[in-house]
């Protein structure tokens, strides 16, 4: 009797969670308004990692918190952390957020859904008076995005004592040429801290990590379905350094098999790669894989010239760490075979991995669960796309993400989402905050 007395008034409670949710769609619609105008690019939206755009989307996020009574700190890779008042300070509990930058001219909602989202949930939270046993922390992360330092997921990384020191300084921010070091100093982060390896957080003490994020492909659009209970994050194997030296030559004066063409070692390359892809998907393995780059060299090619410099870089997705083994050995070979018999030298550099992560099947069976208790279409997902969650379920934090519907692709000024649909799935996360926080 008890026992089912107490399950009805945690429902209700977490019933009460989303109508406040739900009240709170016109600070959602404020709050990304706010931050389309404030980083309004030519096309879309533009945040630089570690950047003004990227700073003043934290001010904007902690200037609203603060509205509510929440307290707010940055940690020593200048991440927002937004808390409940009772709870600051605190280095574990349940962690809900998302990354802060986006990509040149990119969308709006890529990574700030999910702060906005986790924002809301405490919100809520702190209007209803909601006790917890465990606290709940709002998560504003700098630099998820790849595109600025050719390294990924630097905030998060640093957060949890990961973020290899030496990346401070190779890391060179594409269009300035200044290092990560460079941009850090500049915002007052503690570097020392930082190469030590300090993490923010005790991930022993951290009940989970929970991320809402708008969906990067056309599952959910093709599906009519709002919300989606992602199963787990593809790793990848990446070449961001790929170089092909052949010779230059006549274009109307040296025969087919006299040529050491760069372009066309390259392309046989690619052409291989993808065979092996339809082999592996033949298995029933799962791959993408995309040769993101590739291109001579704009200050000597020309029309009437056999290409002698090729540069490209490759990008393999998988959520099997085997297939990933199995493709990075696959250019190896291939490399060296082709430049063998076409008499060129082909060098793969800057070779990166990341370990594909499955998301925690508890905490998808709770999103679940509560997107069937609130009446939220849902389906399981994969996510093709890294994020911060990535980060904390390798580093053994338990991790679920929601995704949203995004009709119109990711990374692109055109990236959308129906606000409805936004509160929906954040209904479903704040769901899952108090049932992993109670």
């Amino acid at each position: 009797m008890l026992r089912n007395q107490f399950e009805k008034i945690d429902g209700d409670q977490k019933y009460r969670l989303a109508q406040e949710i739900e009240t709170l769609k016109p600070l959602a619609v404020q709050l990304f308004d706010e931050l389309r105008e404030m980083s309004r690019d030519v096309q879309g939206v533009t945040r630089p990692s570690y950047g003004e755009g990227e700073t003043e989307a934290a001010a904007i996020v902690q200037r609203a918190a603060e509205t509510f009574g929440l307290k707010s700190r940055f940690d020593a890779a200048g991440n927002l952390l937004v808390t409940r008042p009772d709870c600051v300070g605190a280095r574990g509990g349940v962690i809900t957020g998302s990354h802060l930058d986006s990509v040149p001219q990119g969308g709006n909602f890529d990574g700030a859904a999910g702060v906005i989202a986790g924002l809301l949930v405490l919100v809520a939270l702190e209007k209803m008076g909601a006790s917890l046993s465990e606290p709940v922390t709002l998560f504003g992360i700098r630099g998820e995005e790849s595109a600025w330092f050719s390294i990924h997921h630097i905030g998060s990384r640093a957060a949890l004592g990961l973020l290899p020191a030496k990346e401070l300084d190779t890391a060179k921010r594409f269009d300035t040429g200044r290092t990560l070091r460079d941009y850090m100093e500049d915002l007052g982060c503690n570097i020392d801290a930082i190469e030590k390896g300090v993490p923010t957080f005790d991930t022993t003490a951290l009940r989970a990590y929970l991320e809402l994020h708008i969906e990067q492909g056309p599952v959910l659009v093709h599906e009519e379905i709002p919300v989606g209970i992602v199963s787990g994050i593809r790793g990848n194997f990446r070449v961001r350094d790929g170089h092909c030296l052949g010779e230059y030559a006549h274009s109307g004066a040296v025969p087919r098999l006299m040529r050491h063409d760069a372009f066309l070692a390259i392309a046989e390359l690619a052409s291989r790669c993808e065979k092996e892809w339809e082999t592996i998907e033949t298995e029933g393995g799962d791959l993408v894989l995309t040769f993101g780059k590739a291109h001579t060299d704009p200050d000597v090619h020309s029309h009437n010239k056999v290409p002698g410099d090729f540069h490209f870089v490759v990008d393999a997705r998988s959520h099997e760490a085997a297939t990933l083994d199995r493709i990075g050995e696959f250019l190896k070979t291939n490399s060296a075979e082709i430049a063998a018999r076409r008499g060129v030298r082909i060098t793969l550099n800057g070779i990166g991995c990341v370990t594909p992560a499955p998301m925690d099947p508890s905490i998808r069976q709770i999103m679940t669960q509560a997107a069937a208790a609130l009446a939220v279409p849902a389906i399981t997902i994969a996510s093709g796309g890294g994020h911060d969650a990535g980060d904390f379920a390798n580093a053994g934090v338990p991790s679920g993400m929601v995704f949203v519907r995004n009709p119109k692709g990711s990374h692109n000024p055109d990236e959308w989402m129906e606000i409805d649909d936004f509160i929906k799935g954040t209904k479903v996360l704040g769901w899952t905050v108090m049932q992993l926080a109670k």
